[in-house]
Parts: C-alpha cells; sequence; structure tokens
C-alpha cells in the first residue's frame, strides 16, 4: 500500500505496541514477520520503542500483516475494534460459529467502512470455512468494494478470494487474482513466494504446466536464500503438486516429504494434515496402499480438527482409494459416496474424483449400468475445469464399459476426447 505523503512516527512505544498487536493478531512470531532488512531482532526493537520503522520496512511490515501503514504510524486509518480483535482471534483458534456472531457484532457497530471491510472479510473466511465458497465470493468481493482498495494490497484477503473462486471451479478468476499480488511483491520475496505457490497450484489445476512450471521457477529463484520455513514448505509443496499433475510420482514424492519434514517443526496441523493427504495420494499412485493409509491415520484427527467440510470430504477421498485398493470395496465405496455428495455443490472436480471412484468400484461389482451411471457423472463434472489426469481416466474407463456393451463408436469417440485433452496440454496425463 502507498505511504500517505506526511505520515511519520510521533510516539516509537505507541507504534511498537500496534505493530506487536498486529503481529499477535495475524498470529506471526517475529521470526515469521522478519524480511530481508528487517530481521526478528530489528522487529523487536520496533516493538519495544528503541527503533523507529524506516519507510521501508513500515511498508513491509503493514504488507505482511494487511494493515495500512498510516495505523502502524499513528494509530488512525482502520484502528481496529475489540470486537473485529475478538472475532479474528476466534476465527485463528478455529471457533467459526463464534467468529461469526463477533463479525456480526462488528459489522453492526463499524464505524466507518474500513472497519465493514474488515468484517465483510472475516464473514467471508467463515462461509469458506463453512464449505460455502460461492457465499464466501460475494462476501470477500464486498469487503474489497468497501475497502477501496487493490486486492494485492490485502494479501490475506487476496488468498482466500482465490481459493474461494478454485472451490467454485473459477480457475480462470483466481489465476487473474494471484498474478496480480504476484506482479505487486515482484520485491517482496516472501509474498511473492506464497502467491507463486498459489498461482501454480491454479495454473497446474487449470492444465497450463508449462506456465505453472516457469512461475515455480520464478518463486524457486526469488526464494532461495528465505530462510522462513513456511516459505520453503510452500515451494516444495509447489514443486510436489505439479509433479503429481504430470505424472511423476516419484520425484513428487520426494518433494512432498521435504514439504512434510519442515511442517513438523511447526505447529501448523491444518498444513499438516493436507501435506499427509498429499503424501498418501501419491503413495497411493505408486501402488502403495499400506504406506498411503499409515499417513491417512496420522492425518485423520488433524484434519477433523481443523479442516473445513470441504477439506475432510476430499481427505476422505484419499481414505476411499486407500481402501479400495487394499480390498474393502463396501467401506471404500460409502466413503466415497459419502464424499461426493459433501462436495457435488462445493467443488465440482474433487465430487468427479469421487464419482470415478465409485464407477471403477462398481466395475469390480460387476454391476456395469451402475459403473457407466456413475462414469458419466464423473465425466460430466471433471469437464468443467481444465485439462487434468481424472478426466483423462474417467474417459478412458466409460470407454472400457461403451466396449464391453458392443457400442465401439461411442468407446473410440471417448479416447479421441482423452486424446484430445493430452493434446492441448502438450503431453500425456497418467
Amino acid at each position: 500500500m502507498p505511504r500517505k505523503k506526511g505520515t511519520h512516527i510521533d510516539d516509537p512505544v505507541a507504534a511498537g505496541r500496534r505493530l506487536e498487536s498486529a503481529r499477535e493478531r495475524a498470529g506471526l512470531s517475529q521470526r515469521r514477520l522478519a524480511f530481508p532488512g528487517c530481521s526478528a531482532t530489528y522487529i523487536s526493537r520496533i516493538e519495544s520503542g528503541t527503533r523507529i520503522a524506516s519507510p521501508h520496512v513500515l511498508r513491509g511490515l503493514a504488507q505482511r500483516l494487511d494493515v495500512s501503514e498510516e495505523y502502524l504510524a499513528t494509530g488512525s486509518d482502520a484502528a481496529p475494534t475489540r470486537l473485529l480483535e475478538d472475532a479474528e482471534l476466534a476465527l485463528r483458534l478455529d471457533h467459526v460459529q463464534d467468529a461469526a456472531k463477533l463479525f456480526e457484532h462488528a459489522l453492526a457497530d463499524a464505524r466507518d467502512g474500513s472497519e465493514r471491510s474488515r468484517a465483510w472479510e472475516g464473514l467471508g473466511q467463515v462461509a469458506f470455512r463453512s464449505g460455502d465458497p460461492a457465499l464466501a465470493v460475494e462476501l470477500f468481493e464486498r469487503a474489497l468494494s468497501l475497502g477501496g482498495e487493490e486486492v494485492s494490497e490485502r494479501p490475506t484477503l487476496a488468498e482466500n478470494l482465490a481459493r474461494a473462486y478454485a472451490a467454485q471451479g473459477k480457475l480462470e478468476r483466481a489465476i487473474d487474482v494471484l498474478e496480480r499480488c504476484l506482479e505487486a511483491n515482484a520485491d517482496v520475496p516472501v509474498q511473492y513466494v506464497r502467491f507463486a505457490g498459489l498461482l501454480g497450484a491454479a495454473l497446474t489445476d487449470n492444465g497450463s504446466f508449462a506456465e505453472a512450471e516457469r512461475v515455480l521457477a520464478g518463486a524457486l529463484e526469488k526464494g532461495q536464500f528465505v530462510a522462513d520455513p513456511y516459505t520453503r514448505a510452500r515451494l516444495y509443496w509447489s514443486e510436489t503438486r505439479l509433479r503429481v499433475e504430470q505424472g511423476q510420482s516419484e520425484i513428487a514424492a520426494r518433494y512432498g516429504r521435504r514439504t512434510l519434514a519442515i511442517l513438523r517443526t511447526t505447529e501448523d496441523t491444518y498444513a499438516l494434515a493436507h501435506i499427509l493427504q498429499m503424501l498418501a495420494h501419491i503413495y497411493l499412485d505408486l501402488e502403495q496402499p499400506h504406506e498411503a493409509l499409515e499417513l491417512l491415520r496420522e492425518g485423520h484427527d488433524l484434519i477433523a480438527a481443523a479442516g473445513t467440510p470441504v477439506d475432510i470430504a476430499q481427505f476422505r477421498i484419499e481414505e476411499a482409494r486407500a481402501f479400495a485398493a487394499l480390498g474393502e470395496t463396501e467401506r471404500a465405496a460409502s466413503l466415497a459416496l459419502e464424499s461426493a455428495s459433501e462436495l457435488r455443490d462445493a467443488n465440482a472436480v474433487d465430487a468427479g474424483r469421487a464419482y470415478l471412484l465409485l464407477g471403477e468400484i462398481n466395475l469390480g461389482f460387476e454391476d456395469q449400468a451402475r459403473a457407466q451411471e456413475l462414469l458419466e457423472l464423473a465425466v460430466e463434472l471433471l469437464e468443467l475445469q481444465g485439462p487434468n489426469r481424472y478426466l483423462v481416466q474417467a474417459y478412458r474407463r466409460l470407454s472400457e464399459v461403451l466396449k464391453a456393451k458392443g457400442d465401439t463408436e461411442a468407446a473410440l469417440e471417448l479416447l479421441e476426447r482423452a486424446l484430445g485433452v493430452q493434446e492441448r496440454v502438450g503431453r500425456p496425463l497418467a
């Protein structure tokens, strides 16, 4: 956010207290807030009032804490109310219902557009965590319009808005948001890596593998000297996802294990549960279901405690895949059906994955009619997003069913569609 002309720090002690309060609301340690040119020690001295932040440092701190420079310097311009502080704390502690009530009260008591913007953003986060990405997008966009800011000036809101767009299958909109944030943070390595990782994932999901590789290569270059563990984890995580979609499971597993090793040193149970899920997914691709199930058992309670309904449903798909690979098909089918029902309106592509698995299970039951019905539904949902390996797999499985029925023409047409998807991305999708 551009610094307002004439802004200066009159009271270093009060400014230090505001910085400490904003940092704690963001859930960051001094070490995690630090960036090149502003060490954890420097932050400690600013907070104690013994140092005054330079304009460059003040700008960097404001960007990372998602507040204005004016607020950090003078306490004006969107100084937080107690209700907003309590609401944001409740949300960080995953007390979602309490947070929703507090944000509603904060909205009613808001003194200006900035406070209303923060309240709408908080309600958007509540909606997203409750499994309603469409409502989340509406509330995030309302928050942006009230704040009168570019999306890149609100990094936390921008990340959540992009995630909500992606959850709806609106990848082009998610990519647009993330590209704007990436450009705005070209000189801020930690934030650049943050948004590059998210952009790389969105491009990967959209089938734009070459562009994802380019973005991630830039992130690796900018982030190579950043010691922050989350930054390193984001880099490895992004590489993991890209390699998975490219069918390079062995390489993906190496990056995934590096990510897991870093996240085990943190207290971020939400991120830990997701990398355990991702690694389990990779081990299932490598036909190692026992190893996958061991990882899923470790992550089960973590995702149940910290995940949204959509997160939990996505986790169950991997559990269903593991049980199916181990021959526990009834249990697998039950989990997959439960996941498909939960994801149908929230995430069409993952719902398609669940129906694909159900179709394959019913092929094992030799119920061709039911398998065809499920596979057709999987294709319908998976076609809503960009090219991906699950769509190719669904085309092939449905082609096998149609060929067995004697409908050779329709079976060949599906195989041609599978080939067309692979030609669009310029590489085989396993």
